[in-house]
């Protein structure tokens, strides 16, 4: 199985799961998030195989969140609106973001990446 993994470089929780992928011999695709933002389309592809609502595609520790003020804003948008404004900005979307065929893995869990990409 190949996964794609979105990060960005300098974040350190990305790094720690980077090395987890690769410990664990975990084939995957680099993609840098910023320099590659997901699109509208993909996020909405991705957002299908998970369990997970769109507000949880969100970056809600990041700055660029906090200064567009979205927790206050996100509920008053629709699903599609959330979209558009999480393809605006790399920096919008939580990351590490490990894509499968069939599921989606936003943050760093070990215990959940163990279930789903080790099985």
């Amino acid at each position: 199985m190949k996964v794609l993994f979105n990060e960005y470089p300098k974040c350190s929780t990305c790094k720690k799961a980077k090395k987890w992928l690769d410990d664990n011999g975990v084939s995957y695709e680099d993609r840098h998030i910023v320099e590659n933002n997901p699109t509208k389309e993909e996020l909405r592809d991705w957002l299908s195989r998970s369990d997970k609502p769109v507000r949880k595609f969100f970056n809600t520790s990041g700055m660029l969140y906090r200064e567009m003020e979205l927790k206050d804003k996100l509920d008053a948008m629709s699903e599609d609106e959330q979209l558009e404004v999480l393809a605006s900005n790399g920096m919008l979307v939580k990351r590490p973001l490990v894509v499968g065929d069939n599921f989606v893995l936003g943050g760093f869990r070990e215990k959940d990446w163990e279930e789903k990409l080790l099985g």
